[in-house]
Parts: C-alpha cells; structure tokens; sequence
C-alpha cells in the first residue's frame, strides 16, 4: 500500500511523562520514532532518516481551555501538514482532566476545528497499564507495572483525591460531556469484543445519530488492536488525517495492527542497562504510590531533601544552600532523591515546581557529572524537561511498562546523551528507584 507520507503517526502528549509511555509502545512495535518537547518543523522532520512516527510533550494538561486553544490549535495545524495518517492526541490513562484545566473536551473541540472529521474516537482503557474501560467506566490499577488492586476511577485511593484534577467520575462519555457540548456516545465492550462488522454497525448507528465523539471500551489487548484496525481501515478508505483521542492504547494497538501487516517487525531485545553512578530523582509527584517508592529507596540507601514547595509555587526560588548540598551529594556519589513532599490538600504552581526540579537536574549534570536522572509526576515533568533544555528523546530500553529509559537530544551539549527517565505518579512498585539506578 502506497502511504501519502511516511509518517504513520503522530502524538501530542498532555505532559511528558504520558508522552514517553506512548513513545515506548510505538519504539517496542518496531517503529522509528521520535519525541520532541516542541512542534518539530518539516526540516526537522526530514532530517532524522527513515522517521515513521513522532510525538511532542506538549503541557496542556496544567493549562485552561483558553491556553489549550492557543496552544493545540497551531500545533495540530503543523502535526496535519506532515500528511500523517493518524493524529493522536495522548492523555494520561486516568483521563485526568477537568472543565477548568487540562479539558479533554476543549482539545476535542480544536481537534473537530482542525481536521473536520465525521467523529471524534476516544480509546478508553490501557491493559498493559492496568487500565480498563467497561460500559464506559474506567476502572485503574493503584500503581502501574505493581500488584496494586484495582479502583473504579471515582474510588481510586490516589486519582479520587488528586489535587488539581480529582477524579469524581468514572463514566467517560459523562465526564467529556462536561468538557464538551458535542454528542458523546459508547462503542461498548460487546461490539469492541465482537467482529469488525458489530464495531463498523455500531459507529454507523452512532453517527446517523449525530453523536460525534464516541468512547470505545477496552478490557484486552485484543480490543486495542480491533479497534486500531477499525480506525486505520477509516484513515486509510477515506484518505484522510484520523483525529483520536485517549491513551497510549492508541500506540499499542496501532503498533500491533501494523505488526501484523507488515509494516513494523517488534524490537526483542534492548541493551542492557549499567549502574547509575550516581542516580538523580527530582520529583513533584504527591501520589501515594510515589511516596512508598521513596521510602523504600531511602530504607536501601538513598538519600533525601525535602524542597519548600510552598515557597517555590509562590516565588520560584530556590535555596542556595540545598543546592549546594545536592550538588556535593552528587559529588560523592550518593543516590539522591530531591523532592517536594506530600502535597495532597495544596494546588500549588506546577509550572513553578517543575521548573525548579528541572533546574536542578541540569545543575547537577554540569556541577556533578550526573548521567542519569529520574523526574517523577506527570503535571510537573513537562516543565522540568523544559528546563533541563530538552529538544527530543528516544527511547533507549525498556524499564517499567509505560515508562522506557530514553537518551537526551539537546542543544546544549552538556546535555546531550543523558539518559532519562520520565515517570508519571502511579507508575511502578515501590522498588522503583532502585531499578532506576541499576541495583
């Protein structure tokens, strides 16, 4: 089949730690794809050879309907020039979201503007991530890649409680209809389970009901693929740039689909991983599964500082003397965790924590000689990868599902090749750091 671009897919991610776990299951199908922290241009496009898929870690899921639109409008106007045939927009497999920040709905709403599609489709659940869409619900893991139990997305002990995006409903097509004032309908797990005609039958109704997003359930990697093939088969008969929303799903299934028609053949095997001498966390995650993985890594060696992140949210400064105590840590070699501390009952500035937690993972690269560092939570990281002077990442090797070590491209070339590795707050056991650093 005769592509009309070599670019089979792009993604804009929510924030950066989303967008590297969308960036893993593309790389592990086999694809060559880059992540950008910006809009590439098509010069930077055409320099990279043989490029297949591209993501950018964009931030909006911390900004106000009135930023996403500055921001997303541009942005998928660009990502639609490139003559992909599936454009993604990639949020955080627990939906986080509301009206008032990081609306799902209003990048729904700029999604319709630019592409003009029939419909806009929004893959719900992430099995790999211990997601599950059922009649709608969402249903999550507490802790991805860990033996967590699992919570209907308005119990959940973590998401229900999340500072500046608590999760009060699990219905998905309940939940976008607040953000958005087109139709919402269900594709439900019958027809998602069933055969490619029962899905084709049930968009069809769907639409001659002029509803114009439709939530697919998800309960098996199976359905990710059934339902990737039913969307490409759209992208493909039409000709046309498929918009879609959702998790990284998207990838999975697209990837697996396109496995199996020729297009990618999967990586099996990735470099092995050497000891970090010494590992850097910064972290401004406030999750509870975030909290027991650094008091586990502190009970096996690591050592702590706590940032005021009150005084951070507020002035955007930080202490000069904790930074010169990071750095001679470092120095030594310590395993070090630099982190905000629980935070549950505060919206604090994102943008203003990140981006201290960022400076001083490049202060420790050009003081200490770091080579690996480890930024955890998702509202923050997009922020922290900004001010590390990140241009783009690739995927390196696999560590914890939806959360791949990766290589640092960069401008400054005190930053280039540094590994990193982005992970959102419900993401891996509580031996997490210490697989980080290689023990």
């Amino acid at each position: 089949m005769k592509h009309r671009s070599q670019i089979l897919l792009a993604f804009y991610g929510d924030d950066f730690t989303g967008s590297t776990d969308a960036l893993e299951f593309i790389t592990r199908a086999g694809a060559k794809a880059v992540l950008f922290t910006e809009v590439p241009t098509a010069a930077q496009l055409e320099a990279i050879p043989g490029l297949q898929v591209y993501g950018v870690a964009g931030k909006t899921r911390s900004l106000s309907p009135d930023e996403m639109e500055k921001t997303l409008l541009p942005a998928f106007e660009q990502m639609k020039a490139t003559g992909a045939r599936h454009v993604h927009y990639k949020v955080c497999s627990t939906f986080d979201s509301s009206p008032a920040v990081g609306s799902i709905g209003k990048a729904i709403d700029c999604g319709v503007t630019v592409y003009k599609n029939e419909f806009t489709p929004v893959l719900g659940g992430m099995p790999a991530l211990g997601r599950y869409c059922l009649f709608g619900n969402l249903f999550a893991k507490m802790g991805i890649g860990s033996d967590g139990g699992i919570y209907r997305l308005d119990r959940h002990p973590s998401m229900s409680i999340h500072p500046v995006t608590p999760a009060t409903e699990s219905d998905l097509t309940k939940l976008l209809a607040g953000q958005t004032s087109r139709k919402t309908g269900l594709v439900d797990i019958l027809k998602v389970s069933g055969s490619m005609g029962d899905i084709n039958l049930a968009v069809e109704k769907l639409i001659s009901e002029q509803t114009k997003v439709l939530v697919y359930d998800a309960m098996k990697n199976e359905d990710l693929v059934s339902i990737a093939g039913h969307l490409d088969a759209i992208a493909t008969a039409y000709r046309i740039t498929l918009f879609s929303v959702g998790s990284s799903g998207i990838e999975m299934g697209l990837g697996t689909h396109w496995i199996r028609n020729g297009y990618f053949s999967p990586v099996r095997e990735w470099a092995p991983i050497s000891k970090a001498e010494p590992l850097l966390v910064v972290s401004g995650s406030c999750s509870p599964v975030t909290t027991a993985q650094i008091s586990h890594a502190i009970a096996n060696g690591f050592e702590e500082i706590i940032l005021d992140a009150v005084k951070i949210s507020n002035d955007g400064t930080l202490d000069g003397n904790q930074l010169a105590t990071i750095v001679e840590k470092l120095q030594h070699k310590h395993n070090l965790i630099v982190h905000t501390g629980p935070k549950q009952s505060q919206n604090l500035s994102s943008e203003k924590l990140g981006t201290a937690l960022g400076s001083i993972a490049k202060k420790a690269v050009l003081k200490a000689g770091v080579k690996r560092i480890l930024v955890s939570g998702g509202d923050t990281s997009s922020y922290a990868a900004r001010a590390m002077e990140i241009d783009a990442v690739e995927m390196l090797a696999p560590l914890v599902t939806g959360a791949p070590l990766c290589k640092v491209h960069s401008r400054n070339e005190a930053m280039q090749g540094l590994e990193v590795n982005f992970k959102g707050g419900q993401v891996g056991g509580k031996e997490y750091f210490l697989k980080v650093s290689g023990e």
